[in-house]
C-alpha cells in the first residue's frame, strides 16, 4: 500500500504535464482553424467585394479610426473590405467592434439598402417593441421574438458603451437605465445604434459625432426646462433650496 500510495505521489506531475500538453495541443489547433476560417470569410469576400478603388486620403482616413486588434480580431483588413462594401467606415463608430462590421457583412451585405428607412431596419433587427394600444394606453410593448445574429452583436456593442465614460451615446444609455434598468438601455441604445448604421451606409454618409452630441445637449435643455417648471410648482423657499442644493454640493447665490 505505501508503494502504492508513492507511486500515485510520482505520477500525478505526469499526468499534470500530460493534461497541460494536450491542453495546448487542442489550443493550438482550434487556432489554426480559426485563421483558416478567416482565410475563407476573406477569399469569398474580396470575390464578391464592389470593383472599388479605395484612395491612398481614404485609406489613410480608415487607419485613425483602427481598432486595436483583439483575439477576436480577423487576420484580414476588414476595415479596408467594409469600406469597399458600404462606401463609409463603420469602425468611427465607438463601440462598434471587429465583430459587429463581420456580422453585417456575412449576414446582411447589400441587402440594407432593401429597407426604405432606419424604422424598418430597426422592426426587422427586433429592436422595435410591437405596441400594442387600447383606448389611447399602450397594453404591451413587447419586441418581436427571434434570433437575430446582427441584432446580437449590436447589444454587444451597446453593452460595451454603457461601460463607457466618455462615450456621445453614453449619457443617453444612463438615461434609460435609470428609467427602465439596463436591459431596456442596452436595447435602446442597440436600436440607436441600427439608425446609425442604416444613415451611414444607405446614404454614404460619414458619421456625424457632433449631431450625436448636439441632440444630447438639446435633451439636456429640455430636461432643465422641465426642472425650471418643477420647481417653480413647487415655490421653495430660499431655505429649502440653500438645503437642497448643499445636499448636492452646489453653490448657490
Amino acid at each position: 500500500m505505501p508503494c502504492k500510495a508513492g507511486g500515485e505521489r510520482i505520477g500525478a506531475p505526469k499526468r499534470l504535464l500530460f493534461e497541460l500538453q494536450a491542453s495546448l495541443d487542442f489550443y493550438r489547433l482550434y487556432e489554426s482553424k480559426i485563421k483558416e476560417c478567416d482565410g475563407v470569410i476573406e477569399t469569398f469576400l474580396v470575390k464578391y467585394a464592389p470593383p472599388v478603388e479605395v484612395t491612398p486620403t481614404e485609406k489613410k482616413q480608415l487607419k485613425t479610426h483602427r481598432k486595436r486588434a483583439g483575439k477576436h480580431a480577423p487576420g484580414f483588413n476588414l476595415s479596408q473590405l467594409a469600406y469597399q462594401y458600404f462606401r463609409t467606415d463603420l469602425f468611427a463608430v465607438s463601440g462598434i467592434s471587429y465583430n459587429t462590421v463581420l456580422c453585417l457583412l456575412t449576414s446582411l451585405g447589400h441587402d440594407i439598402h432593401k429597407f426604405p428607412n432606419a424604422k424598418s431596419f430597426a422592426c426587422w433587427l427586433g429592436l422595435v417593441p410591437n405596441n400594442k394600444v387600447s383606448g389611447g394606453k399602450v397594453i404591451s410593448n413587447r419586441r418581436p421574438s427571434g434570433r437575430n445574429t446582427i441584432a446580437k452583436a449590436l447589444r454587444h456593442a451597446a453593452n460595451s458603451i454603457g461601460n463607457q465614460k466618455d462615450h456621445e451615446l453614453t449619457p443617453f444609455f444612463k438615461r434609460i437605465a435609470f428609467k427602465k434598468g439596463r436591459i431596456a438601455a442596452i436595447i435602446a441604445t442597440a436600436r440607436k445604434l441600427a439608425v446609425i448604421i442604416w444613415n451611414m451606409i444607405s446614404k454614404g454618409e460619414a458619421y456625424q459625432k457632433e449631431r450625436v452630441e448636439q441632440n444630447q445637449a438639446k435633451q439636456r435643455i429640455l430636461k432643465l426646462k422641465h426642472l425650471d417648471k418643477k420647481l417653480h410648482a413647487l415655490q421653495l423657499t430660499q431655505e429649502e433650496l440653500k438645503r437642497l442644493f448643499t445636499k448636492h454640493s452646489l453653490s448657490i447665490g
